[in-house]
């Protein structure tokens, strides 16, 4: 599957941004899906995650509580909305996807991953 990731921008503290990943393949609902993201100088560290369903999710203990991620097997899409930014959100943020379980995904060991889009949190 091809991951396509989009929705990054500049924004200020506080503001709100809405990441978008759009998958190829028509099994999209197969696939549990995941957010990472890689800040200039830092290792990538995992954001958040879904199952294939959408009924089990898991977040960092950075974003809980602001960020939201949410999938739509119908359009092969899924998003992470993101509230209350800070500036240690600036990152490069990927998605990725595997067939081997939520677990595995949330680990980095995602066998698909998407090109990544920036965000830029300016105080």
């Amino acid at each position: 599957v091809q991951l396509q990731a989009s929705g990054g921008g500049l924004v200020q503290v506080g503001d709100s941004l809405r990441l978008s990943c759009a998958a190829s393949r028509r099994t999209f609902s197969s696939y549990d899906m995941g957010w990472f993201r890689q800040a200039p100088g830092k290792e990538r560290e995992f954001v958040a995650a879904i199952n294939r369903s959408g009924g089990a999710t898991t977040y960092s203990g950075s974003v809980r509580g602001r960020f939201t991620i949410s999938r739509d097997n119908a359009k092969n899409t899924m998003s992470l909305q993101m509230e209350s930014l800070k500036p240690e959100d600036t990152a490069i943020y990927y998605c990725t996807a595997d067939t081997s379980g939520v677990t595995t995904v949330a680990l980095g060991r995602g066998e698909f991953w998407g090109q990544g889009t920036l965000v830029t949190v300016s105080s």
